[in-house]
């Protein structure tokens, strides 16, 4: 059976989810997203991506497709019309339709797209085994605070972390990392101060990122926001990387070199643990 699809205010078959090849999202990347987690078929710290969606189409002069409310309504019955127990929810907002121009066109209406699909979350083996990650050079635009679809970059870097037969890539700019393909990026010291780049416009503020570092403080555990280098990074005691779709998840090899005894360390088992307690718990963290 084909997945459910929600296209614009229908529920479609896979095969029949389509839009204009003159929507804007296909045309210029003039979209943008979110990725909610799905986990005993909730929607995990949903409210904080609808608040992050917010602020994405506020800083694009971007009219919302519709209301939260019927974005939730909507979520929730394509959820249940996949079955889907765990797993993720896309969701994609385009300017919408119009003849091709650089410019904004005039009362746009928004596009909204959404899909789900079935992943194991909570017993990813890479949770036990670890991530060997590679640093590359950040080549992409500099309001990556707001969560577009131009994606290009970061698959880029993705497929170098592939052809280098490991998990993933850091990236760096000016020496520093920024974050991970697909991910935020932290440290462990050898003084077990958890460490991340602060928040502006080189990085997304992730909403994973926001409820891991309040578990951490409440863990007791001291948090420093500020860049770190990638031999910084080899040198920690302990990385790791979080996101909707890894939760936190350590990350043991950098270009080569191993932290500690290259397995994930007691830090990012603590933290993973919490998390995903929490959210099993409570659906907004």
């Amino acid at each position: 059976m084909s997945r459910t699809f929600y296209v614009n205010g229908e529920f479609v078959a896979e095969e029949n989810a389509k839009i204009s090849v003159l929507d804007r999202g296909f045309l210029f990347g003039d979209a943008v997203y979110e990725v909610s987690t799905i986990l005993k078929g909730r929607l995990i710290d949903n409210t904080a991506h609808l608040k992050r969606l917010a602020r994405s189409l506020a800083e694009l002069a971007m009219a919302p497709p519709c209301s939260d409310e019927e974005i939730v309504a909507a979520q929730l019955k394509l959820v249940e019309m996949n079955n889907l127990d765990e797993g993720l929810l896309y969701l994609q907002v385009s300017r919408g339709v119009a003849d091709r121009d650089f410019a904004y066109p005039a009362n746009a209406k928004s596009s909204l797209v959404m899909f789900t699909q079935a992943k194991n979350l909570l017993d990813s083996p890479m949770a036990t085994q670890g991530m060997h990650i590679i640093s590359i050079p950040d080549q992409r635009w500099k309001r990556r605070d707001i969560k577009t679809v131009g994606l290009l970059a970061p698959c880029m870097g993705k497929q170098a972390a592939v052809d280098a037969g490991v998990h993933d890539a850091w990236m760096l700019e000016d020496g520093l990392v920024t974050e991970g393909t697909s991910n935020n990026a932290y440290i462990v010291t050898h003084d077990k101060k958890i460490q991340t780049r602060h928040l502006g416009h080189e990085i997304l503020s992730g909403i994973t990122r926001q409820a891991v570092l309040k578990f951490a403080k409440q863990a007791g555990y001291t948090v420093v926001e500020e860049p770190f280098t990638i031999d910084e990074a080899r040198e920690a005691s302990e990385a790791f990387i979080t996101s909707a779709s890894t939760f936190v998840m350590p990350v043991v090899n950098i270009d080569g070199v191993v932290l500690g005894d290259g397995k994930p360390g007691p830090v990012s088992t603590e933290l993973r643990k919490i998390y995903i307690q929490t959210a099993l718990e409570h659906q907004d963290l």
